[in-house]
């Protein structure tokens, strides 16, 4: 049901600006209905001369379009998007262009296809904030800075559409504008570096190094030595100078992954870096300063060790500046399908596969699991059902590797921050699929070679690099 007409925002005038002739249409009898006045755009060009000609009170913008995309026509309004809020139309499932949009200064984005509601509710707050904006100048920073965003395409994307991933793109996109540090959390396995690199990527720092730090997995007395560097001679075995992490972010950003792990000799360290800029190496008498944002992660309750004396309540504050929090999968049920083509795309590209796909009764049970552990174990399981597929489509039974059902065997049970555990993972799966392969053509290589779809050249190399005896 359509919204009824806000009397405040009549005759306002929009502009619409999509190749999609129907779409733009069907947006334009919307908002007619509603009451407002409105121009259209069938490209980016057109949409800057209407702009120029007869400015709107908002904008609805496509990022993708013929010409002149969306993005450029936001680069080119530039200091107007103060004034101008433009809402930026997205394609389903998309955070890149999405969040990019509001690092230029997008007022907010809708993603494509359209829940009418949701256009007129979001136009409706875009012309709010613009009469706030013009009536109360104070307000003006803030409002700007609100609006200012971006996110990152990394290598794998941010994928979700839900209502909460949303939030998290937008919280990202507010962030990577500012330099003050920022406290990613949520559960092992959820992306929390992927959003870190997000926020290093769309920031004035991109050219800068992104050093990260696993605190969880460094020894305890290395941590210095890791953190700040150390001068020859400094200790046994430190045979030359070395940097440490901090000294290497140098201008850029420095991700502490786990840094809820550090003990609290080094979390006094860290404040004290955090408050003064500046730290000295092990053995050393200079100090060193540094311009590096400080971006940390923790899968663990903070508050929490505050309350028991495990984490440094002053270092906590200090940290926390901007809290971005990743939901778990279970709460975002919607963005399970297309993180599973995501990543089966990737494998695709990975290994060559053409036909890489999810049956339907497959997908089911893909959704109706609970994923306790996350992206990651989603990740990991559809690895292993790819291979059990030999990168066909993937049918129920595949997704029952060894008779592990949905749930992931122990072996792959393992902290967010391991770079192993899939790369493991792949090669004993592999190791099993060739080994029952071998028993089953009792011991023909060729015969196995076939059954596996692989060379037999392929299958030697494999039975040398498994030690494999049938």
């Amino acid at each position: 049901m359509v919204m009824k007409a806000n009397p405040a925002t009549e005759h306002a005038l929009i502009l619409v600006a999509d190749d999609d002739r129907t779409i733009r249409r069907n947006l334009v009898r919307l908002l007619q209905a509603e009451g407002y006045t409105t121009h259209e755009a069938a490209d980016g060009v057109e949409a800057l001369d209407s702009i120029r000609n007869d400015p709107p009170a908002a904008v609805l913008l496509d990022l993708k379009m013929p010409g002149r995309d969306g993005l450029e026509v936001l680069r080119e309004l530039g200091p107007m998007l103060g004034e101008l809020p433009v809402i930026a139309i997205t394609a389903f499932g998309g955070s890149a262009a999405a969040i990019e949009a509001m690092r230029q200064g997008a007022y907010d984005y809708l993603s494509k296809p359209f829940d009418l509601d949701e256009v007129l509710l979001t136009l409706r707050r875009a012309l709010h904030q613009r009469r706030l904006a013009a009536e109360v100048r104070s307000l003006r920073q803030e409002l700007e800075t609100d609006d200012g965003g971006v996110e990152v395409e990394s290598e794998p994307e941010l994928v979700g559409n839900s209502a909460s991933m949303r939030d998290v793109y937008k919280a990202i996109g507010r962030a990577a504008a500012t330099d003050e540090p920022v406290l990613i959390v949520g559960e092992s396995g959820t992306g929390k570096e992927l959003v870190a690199s997000a926020l290093h990527t769309h920031s004035h720092r991109a050219d800068a190094p992104f050093v990260r730090v696993n605190c969880g997995a460094l020894p305890e007395g290395l941590i210095e030595s890791e953190l700040f560097g150390h001068e020859r001679g400094a200790f046994t075995g430190a045979e030359r100078q070395r940097q440490g992490r901090f000294e290497r972010a140098a201008d850029g950003t420095i991700f502490l992954d786990e840094v809820g792990e550090l003990p609290l000799a080094a979390q006094a360290k860290l404040l004290r870096v955090l408050q003064r800029r500046e730290f000295e190496r092990i053995g050393g008498t200079e100090t060193l300063r540094t311009n590096a944002r400080v971006v940390s992660a923790t899968h663990r309750d903070l508050l929490r060790d505050v309350a028991t004396g495990r984490f440094r309540e002053d270092l906590y504050y200090r940290l926390n500046v901007i809290r971005i929090a990743i939901p778990p999968l279970r709460d975002r049920t919607e963005d399970i399908l297309p993180l599973a083509e995501h990543i089966l795309r990737r494998l695709e590209r990975k290994y060559g596969w053409r036909s890489l796909s999810l049956t339907g009764d497959a997908s089911a049970e893909i959704v109706a699991n609970p994923w306790p552990g996350n992206v990651r174990q989603l990740e990991n399981h559809l690895a292993r059902a790819a291979i059990a597929a030999r990168g066909r489509p993937i049918l129920p039974e595949h997704l029952e590797v060894e008779g592990a059902g949905t749930s992931l065997p122990a072996e792959a049970s393992v902290e967010a921050d391991d770079p192993l555990p899939l790369r493991a993972l792949l090669a004993e799966v592999e190791r099993r699929a060739i080994h029952r392969a071998l028993i089953a053509c009792e011991g023909n290589r060729t015969k196995a070679a076939g059954r596996l779809g692989i060379s037999r050249r392929q299958l030697f190399d494999k039975i040398r690099e498994y030690d494999l005896h049938p």
